[in-house]
């Protein structure tokens, strides 16, 4: 999946002298968390997150009055305080890279240029969003792990395993278990209906199912 399939590309934009002011009123009305400024051939110049504002309206409010403050924030612009070189991302960005570049940096969002134009934004909620549907939550399907040693062909194994017994797999998630290097939990998906017939065939050829949390692996390890 790529950035390009999932970015938000209604967007809303302000040029860089919008006082603070009206950027929260857009802010607000708009139900966004992130303003775009760009200039007059919407080349992206910056980006302003709604607590960038709030951190600009709360900075003065204790030795200010409720009218200077309040000019004092019709003078201030969005471009005085915006990110000036945020970081970008393209449309053939990876999301997964995407999530990575959001999680080193501590930011929440990533503009999106293509050839130099702003195509948009996408944010932690779309990633968010692409792994509540990568993993297939829903209602109609019932959710297990398998321990699996890390070894050449073992997916394939499971998969064939559950193809002959006509259970088809929804979703299939993998990572590492830290405590055990080389131990890895398949997170599957399968039709509810055939929850019992999965576990109870994998279990038979010897796989490791756990269908609840458990704090230690260590009476769960596959067999070598």
């Amino acid at each position: 999946m790529h950035v390009g399939r999932v970015m938000q590309t209604e967007l809303v934009t302000v040029s860089a002298d919008t006082s603070l002011t009206n950027a929260k009123k857009i802010i607000e009305e708009k139900k966004i968390a992130h303003l775009l400024i760009v200039d007059a051939d919407e080349k992206l110049l910056g980006i302003v997150s709604d607590r960038d504002l709030k951190q600009s309206w709360a900075s003065p409010a204790t030795s200010l009055s409720v009218h200077e403050l309040n000019y004092l924030l019709n003078q201030m612009t969005v471009g005085m305080i915006m990110i000036s070189t945020p970081i970008t991302v393209t449309p053939s960005t990876t999301i997964e890279r995407a999530a990575r570049i959001m999680q080193e940096n501590r930011i929440s969002a990533l503009p999106v240029v293509e050839n130099d134009q702003l195509a948009g934004i996408i944010t932690t909620t779309d990633v968010m969003e692409v792994l509540l549907q990568a993993i297939g939550i829903d209602t109609d399907s019932a959710r297990f792990t398998v321990l699996v040693k890390d070894r050449v062909g073992v997916m394939a194994e499971i998969s064939e395993l559950l193809k002959n017994e006509g259970v088809s797999i929804r979703s299939l998630v993998t990572w590492p278990e830290r405590k055990h290097p080389g131990l890895y939990q398949l997170v599957m998906r399968v039709p509810a209906k055939n929850e019992d017939q999965a576990i109870e065939a994998l279990q038979k050829e010897g796989f490791k199912v756990l269908t609840e949390y458990v704090d230690d692996f260590a009476s769960f390890l596959p067999e070598d």
